[in-house]
C-alpha cells in the first residue's frame, strides 16, 4: 500500500497525466526554444521544457501545452540543463549555516546540496546534527546530510566533543534528510588502523551494515591507498563507496577500476580535479563514476566566483566535453546517491534547472527550483530568512583560560633540532621539516628567518585539557598571532604565533567569546569573528556578512602578522586532520600520521 508521500505523488502524477492527454489543463511554464543538455545520451538540441507544478511535464514540442496563464519564457540561443548537485561538502567550513550557504549558492544553479556535517558531529554530537537536519527541512533547495560512523577519525590520536560509534547509528541515520554515512574516515589509514586498533574496523563494519539494511549510502575516505588496503576500505563501506580524497592521475584510474565513485575535489584550499580529471581526459576513463565536489567553500569564493558552476567552468578548462563536465554535476551524483528524482530533463522528474547564457565560462542566468523561478541573474528571487540556532548547540568552548607557561616547548642546551609541519598550499596533505633552533633558558625559541613558527592544538571541550605542541612553516608570520576554534575533524582551539604571550591571548579570546577566530598583536586584539554555533558556525550574520568579515580578517593577518599564505584560517584548521598525511598537530601532539604514532617536536 501507498503511505502517505505515495499518495502525493499518485495525485501529483495523475495531474500531469491529464494535462499531456487531455486539452483542459496547460503547463505552467514553458522554457521554449533553448538547446537542451541531455545528460542521458550526452548531447544538445533545440527544444522545448514544459513544466506543471514541481516537475517536468516533458521535453520537446511544447506548443500543445500553453494556455492563457502559462508563463512562456524564450531562452533561444541559451542552455537548458538540470541543476547541479555538489555531492560532498562540509557548510561548516564556510562557517555558514545551511540557510546561508544555500542563499549564495542556488543563484549560481546548484539546486542540490550533499552536505557532511561531521564537523558539528565532532563538537557537539547528535543533538547538533539533529539541528542541522532540522535546519535542511526548511531551505528551498534540495539538502541531503550524510553523518560521521565515527568521532574522531582517530580516537587514539584526538579528543572530540563527542564519541559517536556504531550505538549512535540507529538514532542518527533516522533524522530526517539523512541519506546515509559520511566519509569514512575511521579507516582511511588501513594498515595502522588494523594493526592497532581492530576494534574500530569491527564497529565501522556495524554501523555500514546497518546503514546498508535501511537502504542508506555509505561514502569513503580513502586517501593514497592502493591494492589490499584499498580492497578493504571498499569493503568496510558495505562494498559501494567514493572517495574525494584521490589527488593523482595513477590513484583516480585505481580507484574507478575497483568500482570506487571518485569525486574530484575542487574547493577553496584543496584542488585535486586537473590531476585526477587527467584519468579522463589523458587515459580515456569512462567519466560514469566521476564526480565534482567541493568538499569545503569559503563563503567569500561563494560570493565572488560562484560554486558548483565555477567547478564545471574548470573542468571544461581542462580539455573536458562541456556537456560531459555536466553530467558529473548532475546525473552521475543522482546514479551514485540513488536520487532518481533529479538530475536529469526528462518527464516526471523535479524542475531543477539551470539556463546557461555562456556554456564554455558557465554563465548561470536563471535557476528553477521544483518548477518555482529561484535566481535571476545571479539574484535570489526567494524569501528566506535567517535562521537562527536554538543555544542547545552554542557554549561549545568549556575550557578554562589557557596560561603562558602551557605553551612552553622545553629544551636543554642552546640548540634543538626541532620537527615542522609543512605546511603545503592548497592541499590538506602536509610536509615534515627539521629546523635548527636556538634555545634560551630552557624554552625552545621561534626562527622568524627560516619561517619555523609555533604551532598549539588546545583541546577545549572540558574533557582532559590536553595541548599539543609544536613547530610549523608556510605561513610566514613575521610577528603576532591568531587562533581559531576550526581545526578538522575534531574543531580543538588551533593557534599559530611568533610569540607564547600573543598565541596565549589569542587562546583565551577565543575561549571568551564562546568559539571563533582571534589575532593578536603585542598583547591586544586586534580583531575577531564570534562562531556560536558548535564554535563552527555564526548565525548572527547573513552570508555576504561573513564573506566581508573573512575577508577582512584575512586583510589583517596578512597586513598586520605580515602571513604569506591565501586562506590562513582554513590552512591552519587542516593541520589538524589526523587522517590525512603526513604530520599533522592535535591536542594529543604532533602525530605522524603515516605511521600512527605521536611524534616528540623537539628531535
Amino acid at each position: 500500500m501507498l503511505d502517505a508521500l505515495g499518495i502525493k505523488k499518485a495525485i501529483e502524477y495523475r495531474e500531469l497525466v491529464d494535462v499531456l492527454m487531455g486539452d483542459k489543463a496547460f503547463a505552467d511554464v514553458v522554457l521554449r526554444g533553448g538547446n537542451v543538455i541531455n545528460v542521458l545520451t550526452r548531447e544538445a538540441y533545440v527544444a522545448d521544457v514544459a513544466i506543471k507544478g514541481k516537475y517536468i511535464l516533458m521535453v520537446g514540442d511544447a506548443s500543445k501545452l500553453i494556455g492563457e496563464d502559462t508563463k512562456v519564457i524564450d531562452v533561444e540561443g541559451k542552455y537548458i540543463s538540470p541543476g547541479f548537485m555538489d555531492s560532498h561538502m562540509h557548510f561548516e567550513s564556510s562557517m555558514l549555516t545551511i540557510t546561508e550557504f544555500s542563499r549564495l549558492s542556488i543563484p549560481s544553479g546548484t539546486t542540490t546540496l550533499v552536505a557532511d556535517p561531521h564537523e558539528i558531529g565532532n563538537a557537539l554530537g547528535p543533538i547538533g546534527m539533529k539541528a542541522m537536519a532540522q535546519e535542511a527541512s526548511v531551505v528551498p533547495n534540495h539538502v541531503h546530510l550524510v553523518l560521521p560512523a565515527l568521532t574522531p577519525d582517530c580516537p587514539s590520536l584526538e579528543t572530540a566533543g563527542y564519541d559517536i560509534t556504531s550505538k549512535d547509528m540507529k538514532e542518527i541515520l533516522n533524522y530526517p534528510n539523512v541519506i546515509g554515512i559520511g566519509e569514512l574516515q575511521g579507516f582511511s589509514n588501513a594498515k595502522h588502523v588494523y594493526s592497532n586498533t581492530p576494534e574500530i574496523i569491527t564497529d565501522l563494519i556495524a554501523s555500514t551494515s546497518y546503514a546498508r539494511s535501511i537502504g542508506k549510502i555509505v561514502d569513503g575516505n580513502a586517501p593514497d591507498i592502493f591494492g589490499n588496503e584499498l580492497a578493504a576500505h571498499i569493503i568496510t563501506t558495505g562494498g559501494k563507496c567514493s572517495c574525494h580524497e584521490t589527488t593523482t592521475k595513477e590513484e583516480c584510474i585505481e580507484k574507478l577500476r575497483q568500482g570506487v565513485y571518485v569525486f574530484m575535489r575542487e574547493g577553496s584550499t584543496q584542488k585535486n580535479m586537473a590531476q585526477c580529471i587527467r584519468a579522463v581526459t589523458e587515459e580515456k576513463m569512462d567519466s560514469r563514476r566521476c564526480i565534482l565536489a567541493t568538499d569545503d567553500m569559503l563563503s567569500a569564493d561563494l560570493e565572488k566566483l560562484g560554486h558548483m558552476n565555477e567547478i564545471v567552468k574548470r573542468t571544461i578548462e581542462q580539455g573536458v566535453d562541456p556537456i560531459e563536465a555536466i553530467q558529473m554535476v548532475t546525473i552521475n551524483p543522482v546514479t551514485y546517491f540513488g536520487l532518481e528524482d533529479r538530475g536529469v530533463l526528462a518527464p516526471g522528474k523535479l524542475a531543477d534547472i539551470a539556463i546557461i547564457s555562456d556554456l564554455t565560462n558557465m554563465v548561470v542566468e536563471g535557476v528553477f527550483i521544483e518548477g518555482k523561478l529561484a535566481a535571476i541573474n545571479g539574484k535570489l528571487l526567494l524569501d528566506m530568512p535567517k535562521y537562527i540556532y536554538s543555544d542547545v548547540v552554542k557554549n561549545s568552548v568549556k575550557r578554562k583560560p589557557l596560561k603562558e607557561e602551557e605553551l612552553v616547548i622545553e629544551a636543554k642546551g642552546s640548540k634543538a633540532l626541532v620537527r615542522a609541519i609543512e605546511l603545503i598550499p592548497d592541499q590538506n596533505l602536509s610536509g615534515c621539516l627539521e629546523f635548527e633552533v636556538k634555545v634560551q633558558k630552557g624554552i625552545v625559541q621561534v626562527d622568524l628567518r627560516q619561517d619555523a613558527l609555533y604551532i598549539a592544538c588546545v583541546e577545549r571541550y572540558g574533557r582532559n585539557g590536553n595541548i599539543g605542541k609544536a613547530f610549523v612553516n608556510g605561513f610566514g608570520l613575521k610577528t603576532g598571532a591568531f587562533a581559531e576554534s576550526v581545526a578538522h575533524d575534531t574543531h580543538n582551539i588551533m593557534v599559530v604565533g611568533t610569540n607564547l604571550k600573543d598565541m596565549t591571548i589569542a587562546v583565551n579570546h577565543v575561549i571568551e567569546i564562546g568559539g571563533g577566530i582571534a589575532i593578536s598583536k603585542n598583547g591586544r586584539i586586534l580583531d575577531d569573528l564570534r562562531l556560536p554555533v558548535g564554535g563552527l558556525i555564526t548565525d548572527e550574520l547573513i552570508g555576504t556578512q561573513v564573506s566581508e568579515k573573512i575577508a577582512s580578517l584575512e586583510e589583517t593577518v596578512k597586513r598586520e602578522l605580515d602571513c604569506k599564505v591565501h586562506a590562513p584560517f582554513m590552512h591552519l584548521s587542516f593541520l589538524a586532520l589526523s587522517t590525512s598525511p603526513k604530520w599533522k598537530i592535535t591536542d594529543k601532539g604532533l602525530i605522524d600520521v603515516n605511521h600512527f604514532t605521536v611524534l616528540d617536536p623537539i628531535k
